[in-house]
């Protein structure tokens, strides 16, 4: 098992909530004061040039991350050492039904559902990790039928790379081929069919995108229905 098979041997996505300000604020929630995060299943995986599929009846909102593969197996890894456990990256898209999120928020109740769709998780292939000398100063965008609706850079993050490392291995052992998804910048907004998702990554070092995917968007035959 490696890092770079890790769409086939991961064993859980973790998705790290609110890690910049500005999309925070954009959904009327508070700037967390420590890392928060939630789990998706690796069911939810989808390589590039797929069909992202929207369930009925939902709202499906977009948000473009840069996702850190995990490398090796640890828990309680402090932040200086963080980045001996990270093998690489990926471009990542966390899909969200932003209506089912919303009514388990005003219900008190989990809300998996909403990011735990076949195909809400649209990502790239494993990016080596030389290739990306300073994950703290990486460009990442996305356009829905070539107009842009995300644009910022890893930054603006509020938590780094290895503090949430070091907050995720506190609570759960981290095991090779485990992706971290640690936040998106503001900009996120609906999808539906007949769009086409496209996004990049461009580290600092690199003149241009280092690598783009692109999705075609699709209604989902079948399965779930959303009565609102």
């Amino acid at each position: 098992m490696s890092a770079q098979s890790f769409l086939t041997t991961g064993r859980k996505i973790i998705a790290i909530g609110r890690n910049f300000s500005e999309h925070a604020k954009e959904l009327n929630n508070a700037v967390p004061k420590s890392p928060f995060f939630f789990l998706k299943p690796t069911s939810s995986y989808l390589e590039n040039g797929g069909a992202i599929e929207i369930p009925r009846g939902c709202e499906v909102h977009h948000e473009i991350e840069l996702a850190v593969v995990i490398g090796k197996n640890g828990r309680d890894i402090s932040a200086a050492k963080a980045d001996e456990y990270i093998g690489g990256y990926a471009l990542a898209i966390d899909l969200t039904a932003r209506d089912i999120q919303l009514e388990a928020k005003k219900a008190s109740l989990p809300w998996t559902a909403s990011k735990g769709f076949d195909t809400f998780t649209p990502i790239s292939e494993f990016i080596p990790k030389h290739q990306i000398s300073d994950p703290a100063n990486v460009d990442i965008w996305i356009k829905v039928n070539d107009q842009y609706r995300q644009q910022g850079n890893t930054k603006d993050m509020i938590f780094s790379i290895p503090t949430l490392i070091e907050h995720v291995s506190s609570i759960m052992k981290l095991e090779v081929g485990d992706v971290i998804l640690t936040g998106t910048p503001k900009g996120v907004a609906a999808i539906q069919a007949g769009d086409i998702v496209t996004a990049g990554i461009r580290p600092e070092e690199h003149q241009s995108d280092l690598l783009q995917v692109q999705f075609d968007v699709i209604d989902r035959v079948g399965g779930f229905v959303h009565v609102k």
